[in-house]
């Protein structure tokens, strides 16, 4: 996984799940709790039990994603699924005719499930409900507390949060915790500032990108509509963009975020959505297009940079008649200096329409790639795995004859479509 050796958090996390049944985990996104959890917890599985065994509550469906794909890279040979509203549940309940060893779920379709007797319950002894906090902000207390009654076996129960703010409900009886508290002691952003707009806060938005020119970063806007409106300035200046925001669909919030992390789109234009919850590594900076309503906000948007003791740079743009917040007094402002035209991709996502479920690796489809597709190794990027399909990024000057060459071939026994998204 690229990793050379584990963080001091994660080495304590470890240290205390092996030794506490209770265990409260704070530290900021992107300082690896995943990791933190699932080693020590992997390590107490049962390879002999045909039954669940795991059960992690994640408050939103990328998140539940990341960490099913963290799993899978790990190669732990154990069963994962992942369950959450917005796709078919009746395919979710196939997936569960075979119980997975590890369960990801959001706690509404969790819960939902329960119900429907579609999870083995009894062998459920360890229970992480990660950024439990943001599930409580959101509404989820009740099905929350519904699944935790449910659970009989419990013998771990590992809490996360990104924040200080919420109190454990009294409902999951965490009686003796050991808590780890990694708040405030990683980030290093290099750069927090203001860029005053003096007209029109959308062409200062272009000239702070042409300033940045290919790094990698995301814009924050407070409202769907001021991010359609920024999106389609976007489009008529010919800045390549994806967008990330609540009322997407499903399948197109899950191909943005694969757009982003493989760097066929280096800008995502984002609500609040992007700010917690999902794991995109190595940003170079974040944007403030508006200025978010509560310093919380503010606070987990620059958060998504300067991660893990990285370098970063967090920007707030200051319109004309705009108000500065009471908790961005005191920043400092810069003059946004002058850049070229802002280069394009290097980088296009190709979609190829077999996955794991067809018996077909990753190995698989670099071979392909490769051998048919004529691809040099070095113009072939990130592959993400799905369960019945493959995102793979391509040299974007290769990309358009790729796809006329390698569509409709065979990859193991299945003829694949392949196009790009």
């Amino acid at each position: 996984m690229g990793i050379d050796q584990l963080n001091p958090m994660q080495i304590e996390a470890i240290d205390a799940i092996d030794k506490s049944k209770e265990v409260l985990i704070l530290s900021p996104t992107g300082t690896g709790k995943t990791l933190a959890f699932l080693l020590p917890l992997i390590e107490r599985l049962d390879p002999t039990l045909a039954e669940t065994q795991l059960l992690i509550l994640v408050p939103a469906r990328e998140l539940a994603i990341q960490i099913e794909q963290v799993v899978r890279d790990m190669g732990t040979g154990y069963k994962v699924n992942a369950v959450y509203g917005g796709r078919s549940g009746s395919k979710e309940k196939i997936e569960l005719t075979h119980a997975p060893i590890i369960l990801v779920g959001t706690p509404g379709r969790v819960a939902d499930h329960i119900r429907r007797d579609r999870i083995t319950l009894h062998g459920i002894k360890n229970l992480v409900i990660d950024e439990f906090d943001k599930s409580l902000e959101i509404g989820f207390e009740k099905e929350m507390k519904e699944i935790v009654s449910a659970l009989h076996s419990l013998d771990r129960k590992i809490l996360t949060s990104a924040t200080h703010k919420e109190e454990v409900p009294g409902f999951l009886e965490f009686n003796n915790p050991i808590t780890l508290d990694y708040l405030g002691t990683v980030s290093k952003i290099l750069d927090l500032s203001w860029v005053h707009s003096s007209k029109n806060t959308l062409d200062t938005l272009i000239n702070l990108l042409e300033s940045l020119g290919d790094k990698r970063g995301i814009i924050f806007c407070n409202f769907k509509d001021t991010l359609d409106g920024v999106s389609q300035f976007l489009d008529e200046n010919q800045v390549e963009h994806t967008c990330f925001f609540g009322g997407m669909e499903q399948v197109d919030r899950e191909r943005s975020l694969i757009q982003f992390r493989n760097s066929s789109q280096r800008t995502l234009l984002a609500t609040d959505l992007a700010a917690r919850g999902i794991d995109i590594p190595g940003l170079d900076y974040i944007v403030h297009y508006e200025m978010p309503p509560r310093e919380e906000e503010f606070t987990h948007r620059n958060g998504r940079t300067a991660r893990m003791n990285a370098d970063g740079t967090a920007i707030c743009i200051k319109g004309k008649n705009d108000k500065i917040p009471d908790y961005a007094r005191g920043i400092k402002t810069k003059a946004i200096e002058e850049g070229a035209k802002i280069p394009k991709n290097k980088w296009k996502t190709i979609f190829v329409s077999g996955g794991r479920r067809d018996k077909i690796s990753k190995g698989d489809i670099a071979g392909l790639f490769i051998k048919k597709g004529d691809l040099e190794g070095s113009e072939l990027g990130v592959i993400e795995l799905k369960t019945d399909c493959a995102f793979v990024a391509v040299s974007s000057i290769k990309a358009d004859a790729l796809c006329h060459k390698l569509n409709n071939e065979r990859l193991k026994k299945k003829k694949v479509r392949i196009h790009k998204i």
